[in-house]
C-alpha cells in the first residue's frame, strides 16, 4: 500500500500516454483481444465491477519507473469500476485503482520477440498479476513453448498450468482456444468458458442457434401439416 504523500506525488492517468506507442504486429493483436472482451460485456452484463482493457498502458510502481507502463495485449481487472468516475480510461494506473493490479493478463507472440518468456513474465511477477496467458499460434517452435500457455502465480513465481480450457477458479472462468468461423473467416481464436467446461458463445453464433432452433421448429409444424407462418394469435 502507498503511503498518502507517495501517492499524491504520483501522476495521474491524464497526464501519462494511454500506451508506449509500439505498433502491433498484425491485426490479430487488436482483434483476437477484442473477442475476449465483446463476450466478457455479454457475460458479466450485470456487474460492473471489472474493467477489461486491450493494448493499454499499465501503470505501477514495481518498475524502475512508475512513468514506464507495462503494455499487454489484453488484461483483466476485478474490483474497479467498469467506468472510472462514469468516464473511459485512457490509460490503467494501479495507484488511481485502489492498488488493484490485473489478475489476469494475455501476450500474444507475433514475429517481433517482445519478451514475452522472460522480461514481460518477470514484470508480471513483480506486479503480482495471477495469470499470465501466452498465445503464440506461429512461432512456439521458435521459443520451444506450447501454442498456448497458462502460469499461474504461486508462492512468488510462475507455474505453469495443465489442462484446456483451463479453469480460472478465483474468475469463475476458464480460457482456451476454438476454431470456428468468425467475421466470414475460418480461424483459431481465444475464449472464455463457464465453470462445467461450456463455451461461451458468440453473439453471432448465438444468433445462428436461435435461427436453426427456429427452423427445425418450423419443419416440426410443417410435418404435423401446420404452416408456421401462419400460425393463429390468440
Amino acid at each position: 500500500m502507498l503511503s498518502p504523500d507517495l501517492k499524491n506525488a504520483l501522476p495521474t492517468t491524464d497526464e501519462l500516454p494511454c500506451s508506449d506507442d509500439t505498433a502491433v504486429d498484425n491485426e490479430d493483436q487488436n482483434f483476437l483481444p477484442n473477442i475476449l472482451l465483446f463476450l466478457l460485456n455479454s457475460i458479466w452484463a450485470n456487474r460492473m465491477d471489472w474493467y477489461f482493457g486491450v493494448n493499454m498502458g499499465v501503470y505501477h510502481t514495481t518498475g524502475v519507473n512508475p512513468r514506464v507502463p507495462v503494455v499487454p495485449d489484453a488484461f483483466l481487472s476485478v474490483g474497479v469500476e467498469r467506468k472510472k468516475g462514469g468516464k473511459s480510461r485512457k490509460s490503467y494506473a494501479v495507484w488511481e485503482e485502489n492498488g488493484v493490479v490485473p489478475i489476469f493478463t494475455l501476450e500474444m507472440v507475433s514475429h517481433t520477440p517482445g519478451g514475452e518468456y522472460d522480461e514481460k513474465l518477470d514484470i508480471y511477477k513483480k506486479l503480482g498479476v495471477l495469470y499470465y496467458v501466452i498465445y503464440n499460434p506461429e512461432f512456439w517452435r521458435r521459443y520451444q513453448h506450447q501454442p498456448f500457455e497458462v502460469y499461474k502465480l504461486i508462492d512468488g513465481n510462475y507455474q505453469l498450468q495443465i489442462g484446456e480450457p483451463y479453469l480460472m477458479s478465483e474468475l469463475g472462468l476458464g480460457i482456451g482456444r476454438h476454431q470456428a468461423v468468425i467475421a466470414g473467416i475460418e480461424q483459431e481464436f481465444l475464449c472464455w468458458y463457464d465453470q462445467q467446461g461450456n463455451r461461451y458463445l458468440t453473439d453471432a453464433e448465438q444468433a445462428q442457434q436461435e435461427r436453426q432452433r427456429a427452423e427445425t421448429l418450423a419443419q416440426y409444424l410443417r410435418s404435423l401439416g401446420v404452416d408456421p407462418n401462419n400460425l393463429p394469435i390468440n
